[in-house]
């Protein structure tokens, strides 16, 4: 009997997890601890889809085993969302289904599709369940850019080209978790031409459509004619609404796709709780005033975050998207690297942060800040770092 099991020989510790446990430890010893690290919201869902979800939970008969395809009236909201936002008409039946969330669903879709050996394309740095969720399932990760540019097409062509098996998946997801990366709907065509062109199915991450600053709304790849017959993508319910416990995600696209990720499902789960899905038709379907509330919240957090730790000595990009800054480190304290300066900087200034290289190796040399915290909450962030770099040598910036 082997001492350890074929799939867990292929996961490598959670880096992140050593910051988590830190950040706990120093909880349960009492202390204030302003926790940036993990992108969990801290608000709460508009008030009439709690009383969507308590009316529906007081039904007897609402009880059972719900849907593992979604509920038909689920479904068609996210259909209505689709035409409403991006002009884009999906059918309910072979072109939506619900998730318990879109990391599930990628991972469910991973399962679903990859054979042992498939070779998958994959961003570095991305979310774990963008490579995991393959390696899992047996795949071998070849990595390409985040970044949209010329060098990002570059790597596709080389990986066609070289790659032994020829890679069968092209995973993305923008605005990028963790970078904050956007793109435009020309990059989208570009790519949809491409994964015609080389027979690969498109994997789009669209959890953070909703949570953009500058310029125009993000796109959706759905948008590009002819994205449907080899492109999925995964939306949530856990941003945009400030729903993230209730786990309700979508995936839609490519009817093949959606009925291969349906049959994994239906051996796999019953579908999220119906009160649950009742009530994200509800929040679908009802007043959007919290989609701009929080857009304008997320927006204010981001401007609060890079004034005020510029001002105490760490300049960082202000993010034109998602609810995370991608931040380099200090200069001074490059050296460090990203999983030791953020220990540092979990006990040296009660800030908790999630390094770069938890994301993959290209994320050495960086640190992502979540803005769950409030206004309040992040220049008393601002002042710890502040201490922190000052005993470490580093020079606050300019007041102002």
């Amino acid at each position: 009997m082997t001492e350890d099991f074929y799939r867990i020989r292929r996961l490598p510790p959670y880096v992140i997890a050593e910051v988590n446990a830190m950040r706990a430890q120093a909880r349960a010893a009492g202390e204030d601890v302003i926790d940036l690290g993990m992108g969990n919201p801290d608000l709460p869902p508009p008030p009439h889809v709690l009383d969507k979800l308590a009316e529906v939970a007081r039904k007897p008969d609402a009880h059972g085993y719900s849907a593992s395809k979604g509920i038909p009236g689920l479904r068609r909201a996210q259909a209505a969302y689709y035409q409403r936002r991006f002009g884009v008409d999906l059918d309910p039946e072979s072109e939506i289904v619900v998730t318990l969330g879109s990391k599930e669903g990628l991972a469910n879709l991973a399962q679903a599709i990859t054979a042992p050996g498939d070779v998958v394309l994959a961003p570095n740095p991305s979310y774990p369940i963008h490579t995991f969720g393959f390696i899992i399932a047996g795949a071998t990760i070849r990595s390409v850019p985040v970044t949209p540019d010329e060098r990002y097409f570059e790597s596709l062509e080389r990986a066609v080209k070289f790659t032994v098996p020829k890679p069968s998946v092209l995973v993305m997801g923008y605005p990028s978790n963790p970078t904050a990366e956007t793109v435009d709907l020309p990059f989208y065509e570009r790519v949809v031409a491409f994964a015609r062109e080389h027979g690969l199915w498109l994997l789009s991450d669209l959890a953070y459509s909703e949570i953009y600053f500058d310029g125009a709304p993000t796109p959706s790849i759905l948008q590009v004619p002819g994205a449907k017959d080899v492109a999925v993508e995964f939306t949530s319910m856990s941003k945009t609404y400030s729903m993230a416990g209730w786990r309700v995600g979508f995936a839609a696209g490519s009817p093949r796709l959606i009925a291969a990720l349906t049959r994994v499902k239906s051996y796999l789960d019953y579908g999220a709780f119906t009160p649950i899905q009742a009530a994200a038709v509800a929040a679908l379907n009802g007043p959007q005033d919290i989609v701009e509330e929080n857009r304008r919240l997320y927006r204010r957090r981001r401007d609060m975050l890079v004034d005020s730790f510029a001002r105490a000595g760490w300049e960082i990009p202000p993010p034109r998207a998602s609810m995370f800054a991608w931040a380099p480190l200090p200069p001074a304290l490059a050296h460090l690297g990203s999983l030791e300066f953020s220990k540092q900087l979990l006990t040296h200034a009660r800030v908790a942060v999630a390094p770069g290289v938890g994301y993959g190796e290209d994320g050495e040399g960086y640190v992502r800040i979540a803005l769950v915290e409030n206004e309040q909450r992040l220049r008393q962030a601002a002042r710890n770092v502040k201490r922190y770099l000052a005993s470490m040598g580093v020079n606050a910036g300019p007041a102002g």
